[in-house]
């Protein structure tokens, strides 16, 4: 494919345009001789011409696997780098199984953000209603229903091996889809594995089986899948609630705090709303000395012509980030897990409102701390390099 583009990238009248595009093109030839196969995952690759801060030309070329599985193939020539393929990757990888039955034969599949997976797949011949056989009709009416037992009976316990490892249920919820009436006969059979049947999110009529068969369930349930992350969200911010409620003093929010809860090993679950305002900025000195401070929006101010609070002294903006991508990328070396939300569910609103969209489920109660003179702290300043915390900066 990229010697046919070769070809007619040769035909661009611009020679600066036509120079870049031959330029990146054989630089992509190159990177792609040095994988002998296709990465299980995929492979990105980026290659082009950028200007550096200087103002000159500069030739870069990045390529990747991606940590999950990329389902789009793609090739894009333009004046910028396209990221929306790799967008959908970052969604959650929350997981939901799917299968399709109908009287020709079964599938099992996986959704998990945008990318699907076909598990298993197998066909059946099933005998049909039909009038003739005499006296023998009765008998045949018992062979067609033992046969359609069997079947329901294979597809059940095939799909307690795809969906159940060790034990435990791999999958957040489950679709059955299927344009006759086998779906429900699965659903109520004895042989179903209850794990299963409570997992069940929604039962969807389909007009074929198969792979298409999968592609029309996933359209049809993407809202009862949506439900499904609301009624998550609900649940989580729900128990933080309680918490308070039964006043445990297991819970932690705001800024400051959470940032000293997880210093110290005591957040378990980290709630975080997906669109709070909030920064993570390194400063450092002019003998090198480095400051983190965590400022939220109304303090984003203080990046400009800032100085330290003891000293006096001016300071330079090291790096600046995201509060959300920043805990999104470190919240495993506090041993935490990481909850984002949207603000869909009530409940979450609440959240975001009363306690400012981030929160946290502690292991243990804390020391009773000040709250006025919490409030009264802008940021939350970490000076020592030899603290386990410095070291994730």
């Amino acid at each position: 494919m990229l010697t046919e583009e070769f070809g007619t990238a040769s035909n661009i009248k611009s020679r600066v345009n036509r120079q870049s595009v031959l330029s990146a093109i054989t630089s992509a030839q190159h990177r792609l001789k040095l994988y002998p196969r296709t990465p299980p995952n995929g492979l990105v690759v980026y290659c082009g011409t950028v200007l550096t801060d200087d103002g000159k030309e500069k030739l870069v070329n990045i390529d990747f696997e991606p940590f999950k599985p990329v389902s789009t193939k793609l090739y894009l020539c333009d004046s910028k780098f396209h990221l929306e393929p790799l967008a959908g990757l970052l969604e959650d990888s929350t997981k939901f199984g799917f299968i399709v039955i109908d009287g020709k034969g079964s599938l099992y599949g996986q959704l998990s953000g945008n990318t699907r997976e076909t598990l298993h797949q197998f066909s059946v011949e099933l005998p049909k209603k039909h009038g003739r056989g005499g006296q023998s009709s009765m008998r045949f009416g018992r062979i067609r229903l033992e046969k359609r037992q069997n079947y329901v009976r294979k597809v059940a316990e095939k799909a307690t091996q795809l969906f159940i490892t060790n034990n435990a249920i791999n999958v957040t919820g489950l679709i059955l889809a299927g344009s006759a009436e086998f779906k429900e006969e699965l659903e109520k059979s004895d042989i179903f594995d209850p794990r299963l049947r409570s997992k069940v999110i929604q039962l969807v009529d389909v007009a074929y089986g198969g792979e298409n068969g999968f592609s029309e369930a996933i359209s049809l349930s993407r809202k009862y899948l949506d439900n499904v992350k609301v009624v998550q969200e609900q649940e989580l911010v729900t128990k933080f609630f309680d918490e308070i409620a039964r006043n445990t003093g297991k819970i932690s929010y705001g800024i400051d705090d959470i940032i000293s809860a997880l210093e110290d090993g005591a957040v378990e679950t980290l709630i975080v709303w997906e669109n709070l305002v909030a920064w993570r900025v390194e400063f450092q000195d002019a003998e090198g000395t480095k400051t983190v401070r965590f400022l939220r929006s109304e303090q984003e101010h203080e990046c400009v012509n800032a100085v330290d609070k003891v000293t006096g002294a001016q300071l330079e903006i090291v790096s600046k980030e995201s509060l959300v991508d920043w805990l999104a990328e470190a919240y495993t070396n506090f041993g935490t897990n990481l909850e984002i939300i949207g603000d869909s569910a009530p409940e979450a609103t609440s959240f975001i409102n009363g306690f400012g969209g981030i929160g946290g489920l502690l292991r243990w109660k804390r020391e009773e701390f000040d709250i006025q003179e919490s409030d009264s702290e802008d940021y939350f300043e970490e000076n020592d390099p030899d603290d386990e915390y410095a070291e994730f900066f």
